[in-house]
């Protein structure tokens, strides 16, 4: 796999990014982090999901508050978590992400080995949600939509995913965690209802596995349950976006 580094200019500032291709023309997806940002993790995977056939766009978007970490999620999450974290949340949103996803469009835009004019994105935990956002403010760019155990789906607050359903074109794959006090069944069934409200194709999934499960460097990291998550996203990005 060939990585390289990038900075995309956003309206409010400069987002450094990782670009991950496998060589040859190929479709590209923007990988939405989660919380813990940029670290090897969260590379591998990108990098993982590169090798399947795809430009892999992963930008890091904590860049409004500056230089951090890496963290090591399995030693953030013995402590408060949220005080670590939570100030690197706050510098970002779902209406910010989506917003920024507005120059990184534009970005894989001048790429030549970027194959069709609609991408793919995939969102864990926080990226989830951003990711359904982008989608909904961007409808003619995306094509395709993963969030993985993606939190705070449809809640009250003005920039709620499941606000953008009236807009969105891309189909979507929700892979929902048992337990997840970020997204349980009452929010779930309200952010289902309104795709079904909008016409939005989609598929949706609980795994029995706790929030988090896709990343290998969490402390809930579930091999089973994420061996069944990569193959689903692989066959779900192959059909809508080959």
């Amino acid at each position: 796999m060939a990585h390289e580094r990038t900075i995309i200019d956003t309206t409010d500032g400069k987002c450094p990014a990782h670009v991950f291709t496998s060589g040859g023309s190929a479709p590209a997806i923007i990988f939405y982090m989660d919380a813990g940002g940029i670290r090897p993790a969260q590379l591998a995977m990108a990098e993982q999901l590169s090798a399947a056939g795809y430009v892999v766009l992963l930008p890091d978007l904590f860049y409004r508050y500056g230089p951090y970490g890496p963290f090591d999620p399995r030693e953030v999450f013995k402590g408060d978590f949220r005080a670590i974290l939570g100030p690197l949340m706050a510098t970002t949103s779902n209406r910010q992400a989506a917003q920024d996803s507005d120059a990184f469009l534009d970005y894989l835009a001048t790429r030549v080995d970027v194959a069709g004019s609609r991408v793919g994105a995939v969102g864990f935990c926080m990226g989830g949600g951003m990711a359904i956002a982008a989608a909904g403010t961007w409808p003619e760019r995306f094509a395709a939509v993963a969030s993985f155990h993606g939190g705070n789906l449809a809640t009250d607050a003005p920039d709620s995913p499941h606000r953008h359903a009236a807009a969105i074109e891309a189909e979507l794959y929700i892979a929902a965690a048992e337990n997840d006090a970020s997204y349980p069944p009452a929010m779930a069934e309200r952010f289902e209802h309104a795709l079904d409200d909008a016409g939005v194709r989609y598929r949706s999934e609980t795994y029995a596995a706790a929030h988090g499960w896709m990343n290998p460097d969490f402390p809930v990291y579930d091999e089973a349950a994420a061996e069944r998550g990569w193959h689903e996203m692989l066959a779900f990005f192959d059909r809508t976006l080959r």
